[in-house]
This record gives structure tokens, sequence and C-alpha cells, in this order.
């Protein structure tokens, strides 16, 4: 039976098929459009997991979309009509939309599906299930265990923002738990990345990355007036501070004069109080997510804990779970967003639909292929891609693409590596990434400033050779995903004297490890471990480094700049190479080093970065 998942019309739509319960791929529109967070029907993403299976649209038994849109309208109108008569400009901007579009969503998948060749009635093919039954199955079936509690947390789907659920080993997820609109500890942590100046549904990260520069004053502040949390975990938030409900801001006036300062815009200074705001937001969701984590063990008894949605990002909580050891292991979803919410359509309309038992014997490997479900290009498409675009490459066998890339790399080169399938999900996992030397001092402000064109106190992430995990960090739980931020061993760490932590310049240039550029402030990183049978091209690079260097770690950001995508195809990847400060580009057997490329092209490619 073959199963296409489909998530679209918010944000990160996505396309995702499986095939007798196997995931065969899966890919975000945005790849292909270069539009970050692209919302639009995943046309191009469809047709990539068609094309990848040599399947037509007419072959696939069932389309499966995420969420249910009668659901959403249902709860926008009743949140509508509960504040009237506030929010009607917010009413009146989003009614016509819902009028002339999203009420008639199943007749528009319908019609999308047959333009890229779906028999005429495949209105009987079109399922829906529920928004945070999606991630939940996204999170379950494509984990290790048999058996698991699940914990989905995000904004909001239909009605719910936050579910805890079981996996059974019958392949059957049963949500025993809701929290439902508008109590959101992600709408929470929004309202605060809007607050500290960065953009909601993307910049969250951002705030986690500024939390260790702070000092969490303002928890109590919190507590005292915009969370409360029950001993269960279960929570409520105060309406009174926030806008999203009626308006179209996340935060109103009250919640400024709560904090005592306007909200920061895009581009203004990041001052100390805004770092004490976002350790403080950060502190409040670690410990209400730690006491539901608490509970679930406690009620539902289970000895693993699958995670998704959107919270499930914050790899900071997810360290802090597997530290405080509240479950024997957790698993989260790669791609815990909306996009990973087409997976989880898809998988679940299969198990539904075919009662088929899932067995899973090893506790260590899971089902999602290293999450390298997205397209790939061997060295003829390679080849004439780079012909067209101008590039001087030259073509090695595999083993001296490693060696070169080794050297260019202990040479301290900033380097791009286009390999294999690309990641499904926001991170890069080291075959569509930019890599470095981390025992660079000065590598994090060049990464930041030259090649990602982003905010300076941006943190870099290390991946490292699994098998050397417990020689370098304090714990030695995996990480395949990039999803736990763990501490470096204290035998790593140097020396700081005369902490200034008001002083966020004199804070970056601190020198906190022996690999400073992937240590944060707080001596964390967000881990990504590589074993050789998931990715054995990238485990074979960061071998050689190690041999070379007796370092067994690399920089590893993801493959694009502030506000594109991840480089998708050759051309991407060339075009971010030209336009940035990036030495050398590996695609596939050619390399290309920055000084050898046409001058003239070089110069073409820097004014329209530029520009856009």
């Amino acid at each position: 039976m073959k199963i296409l998942g489909i998530s679209s019309f918010y944000h990160d739509s996505a396309a995702s098929l499986i095939a007798n319960g196997k995931i065969i791929s899966a890919v975000q529109e945005e790849r292909f459009t270069r539009v970050k967070h692209d919302a639009s029907f995943p046309k191009n993403a469809i047709k990539f997991c068609l094309e990848y299976s040599k399947l037509n649209a007419s072959d696939i038994d069932y389309f499966c979309f995420y969420e249910k849109p009668y659901l959403k309208f249902e709860r926008l109108l009743e949140t509508y009509f509960s504040f009237a008569p506030y929010g009607f400009k917010s009413f009146r901007t989003a009614m016509p939309i819902w009028v002339k579009e999203k009420l008639f969503q199943k007749r528009n998948l319908v019609n999308e599906l047959i333009k890229l060749g779906a028999k005429k009635d495949t209105a009987n093919k079109v399922l829906f299930s529920e928004h945070h039954l999606s991630h939940a199955a996204s999170a379950f079936y494509p984990s290790p265990y048999e058996e698991a509690a699940i914990l989905t947390l995000d904004g909001v789907g239909e009605w719910a923002t936050s579910t805890i659920g079981i996996g059974n080993k019958k392949n059957q997820i049963r949500i025993e738990k809701e929290i439902h609109f508008p109590h959101s500890l992600g709408l929470l942590y929004s309202a605060f990345t809007y607050y500290t100046g960065f953009k909601v549904n993307s910049g969250e990260y951002k705030l986690m990355g500024l939390a260790p520069y702070g000092d969490p004053i303002f928890v109590d502040k919190i507590f005292d007036n915009l969370l409360d949390v029950k001993s269960d975990g279960s929570f409520r938030l105060s309406q009174k501070y926030f806008d999203y409900c009626t308006g179209l801001k996340m935060i109103n006036h009250k919640f400024e004069n709560l904090f005592g300062e306007r909200s920061r815009k895009e581009g203004q200074p990041i001052t100390k109080f805004y770092m004490n705001v976002a350790a403080s937001i950060q502190k409040v969701l670690e410990y209400t997510v730690l006491k539901i984590c608490k509970n679930i063990r406690k009620e539902t008894g289970q000895k693993y804990l699958c995670m998704a949605g959107g919270v499930a990002l914050n790899c900071v909580i997810n360290g802090k779970i597997v530290k405080e050891g509240i479950f024997d292991d957790i698993w989260i979803q790669p791609a815990a967003g909306d996009a990973g919410g087409a997976l989880g359509a898809a998988l679940l309309s299969y198990y539904e639909k075919c009662r088929t038992i899932r067995k899973n014997s090893n506790l260590s490997k899971d089902h999602m292929k290293g999450s390298l479900l997205g397209p790939s290009y061997n060295n003829k498409e390679i080849n004439k891609e780079l012909e067209k675009v101008g590039a001087k490459a030259k073509n090695y066998s595999i083993d001296n693409i490693v060696k070169l890339t080794t050297d260019a790399l202990a040479n301290q080169k900033i380097v791009g590596w286009f390999q294999g399938n690309m990641e499904f999900g926001p991170r890069a996992l080291g075959n569509r990434s930019i890599i470095a030397d981390p025992r660079s001092s000065k590598m994090q402000k060049n990464l930041n400033l030259s090649i990602k064109f982003r905010e300076n106190f941006r943190p870099f992430a290390p991946s490292i050779l699994e098998d050397k995990l417990p020689e370098w960090f304090e714990l030695e739980n995996i990480s395949p995903y990039m999803l736990l931020v763990l501490n470096l061993n204290k035998s790593k760490l140097k020396k700081i004297k005369n902490r200034n932590f008001n002083d966020l310049h004199e804070l970056l240039a601190q020198k906190r490890s022996v690999v400073p550029a992937i240590t944060h402030v707080d001596n964390s990183a967000r881990v990504q471990t590589v074993n050789k049978e998931t990715n054995p091209l990238y485990y074979k690079l960061i071998k050689s480094f190690y041999n070379k260097t007796k370092c067994p770690i690399l920089i590893n950001t993801s493959f694009n700049i502030r506000s594109e995508p991840i480089v998708c195809s050759p051309t991407d990847a060339f075009k971010c190479f030209m336009g940035t400060d990036m030495d050398v580009l590996v695609v596939g057997n050619y390399i290309m080093y920055k000084n050898l490329q046409n001058k003239n092209l070089l110069k073409d490619y820097r004014e329209s970065f530029e520009l856009d």
C-alpha cells in the first residue's frame, strides 16, 4: 500500500511517501521554491516523492492531509465569538480567506492532485488526520520502541496545543490527555520570541540560543502573571497579556508594561534586558515540560518517550529530560514541526488501514533512515549543473575528495559539503552542510558574519564520531538528529578569568574550551552523533579529520544563508558558495576552490546576494 502524506497552508509545507509502512521519501516544499517556510500546496515536494519511486499520482492508494480544516474553523469561530467585540479586525481579515479557500480544502486538494496526474475519483482517496495525532504518529511509528508514551507540544493545531498519548504494541495510538487553545506553551514561547525582536515561527531557536547569555530574573514574574502550572504539569495562560486570540500581534501593551520595556525591533541592539528575558522564558519552559514529563512517567509507567511538535525542537529542554533520567530513553522526530505532520499523517493512515504489527528489535535504531529522505544527484547530473553555472570544478575519486576536504578543514578553510540525499527537517545532518574546524577561536564569528550573515551570538553545532562521544561530552546518549544539548566534559574546558556577562562581545571572544567554535557560553553544545551505518561518507570525513588532528569533531551548520532554505540542488550550492566567503565547495565527486573561480562570475554572485 502506497500512501502520500501532505502538510500545507500554514507553514513548512511538505510531502512524504510511505510504501507498506516503510518511509521512502520526505521533503519540504521550501527546498524547491527557495521560499523559507513556504506554506503553499507542496506540488514540487509531491512530484519529487513520486518521481523518486517511479510512480504516478494515480498509483497512490491514499492521500492524507495532516489536519482537519473544519475543526480548525470551529476553533476560529468560537474564539472570535468568545472575545467579541474585540478582534473584529482580525476576524474581518481571516474570514474571506476561510470562506473562499480553507472551508473547501478537500476540493482544493483534489484539484491540485488531479493536476499532478491523480484520477478524477481521487476525492475517495483523500483522508484527514488531526494535527496533534499526526505529530504523535510521526514520533511513535518511526521510533525504535514497540511501546512508548508520546508527548506533543506546539502552538496550536485544531484545538489541541499539547497532548499526551500512548503508542502500544499493536501500533495503535491513544491520546489520553489534551490541553486546548488558547493555553499553549508554543504560543507562550512565540510571544517572547516576538517580544525579543525575532520572527514568530522561525526565530524561536534564536531565543533559545540567546538564553544562556542572560540571567533568569523574570521567572517569578512570568509564573505570577502569565502562566499557572499545576502539580501534574497542566497549565493555563492569562489572556489579558496576549493578543494572539483576537489581534494581529502576539502580545499587547500590558505585556510590555509588565516587563517595563517595549518590544525590541529587528535590527536594534540586543541589550542585557532582552538576554535576561530570553533566559527567563527558557527556564520557565524547561520547568513546565520537565514537570509534564515526570507526571507522564508516573501516570503511564512507560519507560520510553516519543516527542514531536515545534516545542520538541527546543534541544536544551530535550537535553534536560535526558539528564534528569525521567525515562530510560527518549526519541524525538527530527522534522518535529508541521513538515513532519505529512509523514505522521501517512503513517497513521497506513496503520489504521492495514492493522499490521510493526516489530522493533533494536532500541538503538529507528526507521527514519537518518532523515536523509530528500533529493540526491549523481555525478553526471552534478557535472551538468556545474557546467551550466560556469563552475570551475575538478573530479576526483571519493577517497581523494575526503583527503582534499580534510586538508582544507585542517587549514582553517570553510567548506560547503553537498552529498547524497537531502535532509528532511530543519537540521543539516552532514549532507547539505557547511563544515569547519571547531578548534578555531575565530570560526564562530567568521561563520556567523561572513557566511551565514546572521547574529553573532548564534552558536554552532558539533558533528562528532559516535564512538568518541563519552570522551567529549558529559552524557553518552546518542543524538543523531542534533536534538540534544549536552555539556562538554570538564577536561575539555579552559579557565576563564573575569567573565563579564553584561558584555556580549567580551563573552563571544572568550575561548571556553579546546573546541571554542562549538562551545556555547554555558559550556554546552547542540550535538550530532555520526555513525558509519547511517552516513558512511560523512563519518569517513570526520574520521579522516580526527586521524589528522586528533579532534573527532567538525562544525556542522546548515548549507544556507539567513532567510534562505537549506540548499537543494548543486546550483543552489554553487550560488551560496559564490555569494559568501566560503573557501571550498564539494559536491559529490567534484571539488571547487574559491580562488580558482571566474572573477567576473564571483562579482556577479556577490552583487546578487547583496541585492537579495
